[in-house]
């Protein structure tokens, strides 16, 4: 079991710290949107011993992995198989209204790149799936196989910001012409192929870029994260925290907009002192966005691209 769970969760000490004045010393909810193989779940029951964890994950197979690993905390754990954007339908089931945090670590699982079946990985071949829930919704394959050629160039440029995407997806459709696409190892050469070998020299592996973009698609992420990021400040008490780990520029942006849009005064400018009901209902605890130190990427070289960012609940929603 020890080696199962040997994944190293990303900046475990810095969200334990972030999370520390809303949930240390009391009985406290807290919810872990996106629970994976329960590394952060398991360091937060661990810190604070009076609290409560609801976990969601779309993943069936990360939460009966997750289940072995937090069996050790009995009733103070809840695990239920969810996407994070029903966190209010979650919670009205199990009789809450409010909770005292919440964290998302966003992005693909480190058991989903492991396990080659789910083809999340470029660096095997795989059937091209990439579902985080493997038992509902369209696969990669059905979205190189069946979508119109501008719409694989949007899903391209605007999920993977990927500058070649005309050529790719040209290559694409005369490809599917000859033979659908079932396995990633034929992507992989396409885009090895179509991907200029200049841009293969600086730009990193040449289907890092596209395999983000079709996961992003497959799994609708980028529209879940714009319903889940405001639910799950709405289920916010005051003095509630938001920890929200990112790992591109476009999930990050999502999360920094939604923070700023209840950060600020809707007090009209000009006016000598705040309206009534026109505060900020959100404090921004982190400077911008936080990164890893370099000795965390030394040991955990996923955290090289995280992007960290805290919000605490001052006041309560405006009906």
């Amino acid at each position: 079991m020890a080696a199962e769970f040997a994944h190293v969760p990303v900046m475990t000490g810095r969200v334990l710290e972030l999370f520390t004045p809303a949930l240390e010393g009391r009985p406290a909810v807290a919810v872990d949107a996106t629970t994976g193989l329960g590394g952060h779940s398991e360091a937060l029951l661990t810190a604070f011993p009076q609290l409560t964890l609801i976990g969601l994950d779309r993943d069936p197979h990360a939460l009966e992995k997750s289940a072995a690993r937090l069996a050790e905390f009995g009733d103070r754990v809840q695990l239920v198989h969810a996407v994070y954007d029903t966190l209010p339908d979650v919670l009205a089931r199990l009789g809450l209204s409010r909770v005292d945090g919440v964290m998302f670590d966003l992005g693909v699982s480190s058991m989903q790149l492991d396990e080659e079946e789910r083809g999340f990985s470029y660096a095997r071949d795989a059937p091209l799936d990439m579902r985080m829930d493997p038992t509902t919704g369209r696969t990669a394959a059905d979205v190189l196989n069946t979508y119109e050629p501008g719409e694989l160039v949007r899903i391209l440029r605007d999920y993977g910001e990927e500058r070649f995407a005309q050529r790719i997806v040209k290559a694409i459709v005369a490809e599917r012409a000859r033979e659908p696409f079932d396995r990633s190892e034929r992507l992989v050469r396409l885009l090895y192929d179509a991907v200029p070998a200049a841009s293969r020299r600086t730009g990193g592996h040449p289907a890092k870029r596209t395999f983000q973009a079709l996961r992003i698609e497959v799994n609708g992420e980028l529209e879940v994260l714009r319903r889940a990021i405001p639910a799950a400040l709405g289920a916010l008490r005051v003095g509630g925290r938001i920890v929200v780990e990112s790992y591109h520029s476009l999930e990050d942006r999502i999360v920094k907009q939604a923070f700023a849009e209840l950060a600020k005064s809707r007090t009209p400018p000009g006016l000598p002192v705040e309206l009534p009901g026109h505060g900020p209902e959100l404090k921004l605890i982190t400077r911008g966005a936080e990164k890893a130190s370099e000795a965390e990427i030394e040991e955990n070289p996923r955290a090289a691209s995280v992007r960290l960012r805290v919000a605490e609940r001052i006041k309560e929603a405006d009906a």
